[in-house]
């Protein structure tokens, strides 16, 4: 095997080996059981998470493209031609 080869496998290995550790140790996110002092709060109504996760990001990026685009207006040259 070429070194460009070694390289590549030696990297997939590296990433594969970082995900399974990743994912084992977030293993207790993921129990049926609750632990002791986890206290949930209500749930969201789909009202709710469409503002949160659709409308909200949706008007934050209009109010920040509408701030860049006033930042931005500059002076227009009288004389210059083409």
């Amino acid at each position: 095997m070429s070194n460009k080869v070694n390289k590549n496998v030696l990297r997939a290995g590296t990433i594969t080996a970082g995900t399974a550790l990743m994912l084992l140790m977030s293993s207790p996110a993921f129990a049926l059981t609750r632990d002791d002092g986890d206290d949930p709060g209500p749930g969201l109504s789909v009202i709710e998470t469409l503002g949160l996760f659709v409308a909200l990001p949706i008007v934050l990026f209009l109010v920040i493209a509408g701030l860049v685009m006033v930042g931005d207006k500059s002076p227009k040259k009288a004389g210059s031609k083409g």
